[in-house]
Formats: structure tokens, C-alpha cells, sequence
């Protein structure tokens, strides 16, 4: 697609999540001009602490990689078919805080079947925004600002945590 990924085994999701997601997108953003050098420092910050930010570790979980409510397709009786998955292992907040950021039917019974299925770490919710980064960046290299901008504001409420 428009967004390449390297999907290679890390030793730790923290470690990886920066190295093979977050950290590639933030240097395109600001390659493109889209984010500037000095707001970058603020991304940079939340990699440095991510270890303490990212919640207990888990091992890593089947993610369909691009759960955006475009690719659910909802069905009678509330039967739920995922398309077009970007599929890796990673941390399985990931997709949660993709349908979050983007918005989703149904969305209080998705969480419930996640807790129903494994409970969810305490503070997911507050965790969203480190997960919701890696899109913001490459939605801001591929549609502009205006996601750079929403990118800066998930950093900051990781930084203030």
C-alpha cells in the first residue's frame, strides 16, 4: 500500500513500536514538512518513555493492523466481517485505539468482547494515544497537517500521564 511497514520479531513491543513504526513515519513527516524538527522533540520523548508508558508486557497478539471502521463490515444480527487487514503481531491495544480514533459502530460491544474474550490491562483507555500515534503520523505524511497536528496533541497526553 501507500504505507509501507516492516514487519520484523523485536525483542519488546516498546522497543519495536519506536525502532519499526513510530519512529520511520515521524522522520517522513518531518522530511515532507508536515511536522516541524521542533515538534518532533515532543514525539521523541514519548519513544524515550515508552517502556514506562506502554503497561505491562504481553506477548505479541494477531492484529489486523489497519482496524478503521472502512474495514468492518457489519452484517444482520450484528455478524462483523474485518477487510483489507495490514496483519503483524504487536501490542493487541493497537487496534482497539485504531477503531477509538476513527470512530466505530458498535464500539462499547467490541471492547466488551476484547474484555470478554482477555481482559484488557488497567489504564488501556489511557494508552490509547500511544497507540493512535503511529497512524496520526502516517495519515500525516499521506493527507497533511491537520493529523501532524493530532499526532502532537496524542503526544502530549503521553507525556503528561
Amino acid at each position: 500500500g501507500l504505507a509501507p511497514m516492516r514487519n520484523v520479531p523485536g525483542a519488546d513491543w516498546p522497543h519495536w513500536y519506536a525502532e519499526h513504526r513510530i519512529l520511520p513515519y515521524l522522520r517522513l513527516a518531518v522530511d515532507a514538512g508536515t511536522l516541524r524538527a521542533a515538534e518532533a522533540h515532543s514525539v521523541e520523548k514519548v519513544l524515550d518513555r515508552l517502556p514506562s508508558l506502554a503497561g505491562p508486557a504481553e506477548p505479541p497478539a494477531r492484529l489486523h493492523g489497519d482496524l478503521w471502521n472502512g474495514n468492518v463490515l457489519w452484517g444482520p444480527g450484528g455478524a462483523a466481517w474485518l477487510i483489507d487487514p495490514a496483519a503483524h503481531g504487536g501490542h493487541r491495544e493497537t487496534d482497539l485505539a485504531m477503531l477509538h480514533l476513527f470512530g466505530a459502530p458498535h464500539l462499547g460491544r467490541i471492547v466488551d468482547g476484547y474484555q470478554e474474550a482477555a481482559p484488557l490491562a488497567d489504564g488501556w483507555q489511557d494508552r490509547l494515544p500511544l497507540h493512535q500515534l503511529f497512524p496520526l503520523l502516517v495519515h500525516a505524511v499521506l493527507f497533511g497537517r491537520g493529523y501532524a497536528e493530532q499526532a502532537l496533541t496524542a503526544a502530549g497526553s503521553q507525556l503528561a500521564r
